[in-house]
């Protein structure tokens, strides 16, 4: 239990609190819930530039680092086609893929195919169910995809000034993430509980980012954008209602009278909103019930069982076809290490073809 590590570490709840939020952050779950230790392992497990444990922005918004990954994948040879949807994977006769279906009728064939869309998408989507073992399917589609996540992207006319340390430029903490609503973990506990339930938490927990304040040119001079990292949201409503217009601003609506408690005027200068929902995420990114490491992060969906006993070594029930996104080993975040394991198996497994 998340709870028990950090009892024997820290006293303070606000700071146990803020800890706990990279427990549970992207997960249907509480700090009480079994097994949340290991999503606060996973997220500082890492290192940037030498300092473990430490996250930063990318400069120019996160689009620049898949630019970044595109001219280096074209530098070397790399064809790119862009808002080309993939309708199915090509098979040949021996059951091995051969390519892809693009939706446009196109075929693109190749001796190896390496998806990082969710196992979902991938295997349920995009096979022949009749190609694939049948307890495999089985597993695929009885993975844990529950998100709590809403993601809010804000436009603000003014830096927001926070009542805990007041001003109208940039400090130290605007370039840091804030972490609202987060006094003790029993908050954190019971906005899991109203979510689990099906209504959406009274009292969200926040992250609250403004990546503007380190990195100016993403908005014009004096303005900023905020982006809010917001749960606990259940994917369906209490009766099975769905997100709906009015659901969807009731929630953000909440979460901007919470920040307005913190940083007063908050609201006033918010300019434009774009709140994506669960179902939302999953309609626009393709992640599965919004879930943005593809599936949980739980300790029955990790390493040897990613996403599923015997392939979790990126390989599949497919030859030549290979995973590489968040639902592989070892998960999600912004590392890239599926890829990079997905992409030195698929080398090897070519030099042999």
């Amino acid at each position: 239990l998340l709870g028990q590590i950090l009892d024997q570490w820290f006293e303070s709840e606000p700071l146990k609190a803020t800890l706990a939020t990279d427990a549970v952050i992207g997960a249907m779950a509480s700090p009480h819930t079994p097994g949340s230790g290991y999503v606060l392992l996973h997220h500082v497990m890492g290192e940037l530039e030498g300092r473990r444990g430490a996250w930063g922005y990318v400069a120019g918004g996160m689009g620049a680092l898949s630019q970044a990954i595109a001219q280096a994948a074209t530098a070397r040879g790399a064809h790119i086609f862009a808002e080309k949807a993939v309708c199915h994977v090509l098979l040949g006769r021996a059951g091995e893929a051969q390519g892809v279906v693009l939706q446009d009728g196109t075929e693109v064939r190749s001796k190896l195919v390496l998806s990082n869309a969710s196992p979902q998408i991938t295997f349920l989507e995009l096979i022949p169910q009749e190609q694939l073992p049948e307890d495999f399917v089985q597993r695929i589609r009885q993975l844990d995809t529950r998100s709590p996540v809403t993601k809010i992207n804000v436009a603000v006319d003014r830096l927001p000034s926070f009542l805990a340390a007041p001003g109208a430029q940039p400090l130290p903490h605007h370039r840091c993430s804030i972490h609202l609503n987060c006094e003790g973990t029993q908050l954190l506990h019971q906005a899991f509980t109203e979510a689990a339930h099906g209504h959406p938490s009274s009292r969200p927990m926040i992250e609250l980012c403004i990546p503007s304040a380190l990195d100016p040119g993403l908005a014009p001079p004096g303005c900023h954008v905020v982006s809010l990292f917001t749960q606990y949201t259940p994917a369906v409503l209490a009766g099975g209602r769905s997100w709906d217009e009015q659901a969807r601003n009731a929630y953000a609506d909440t979460v901007f009278d919470c920040i307005e408690d913190y940083a007063p005027g908050f609201k006033a200068s918010v300019i434009g909103r774009d709140i994506l929902t669960p179902p939302d995420l999953e309609r626009i990114f393709g992640l599965p019930g919004g879930n943005i490491f593809h599936g949980g992060m739980s300790l029955d969906q990790l390493y040897f069982a990613r996403p599923a006993p015997s392939y979790s070594g990126y390989r599949s029930p497919i030859p030549g076809l290979y995973l590489c996104g968040s639902g592989a080993h070892p998960g999600g975040g912004v590392m890239g290490a599926a890829g990079r394991n997905a992409a030195q198996v698929a080398i090897e497994d070519f030099r042999h073809l």
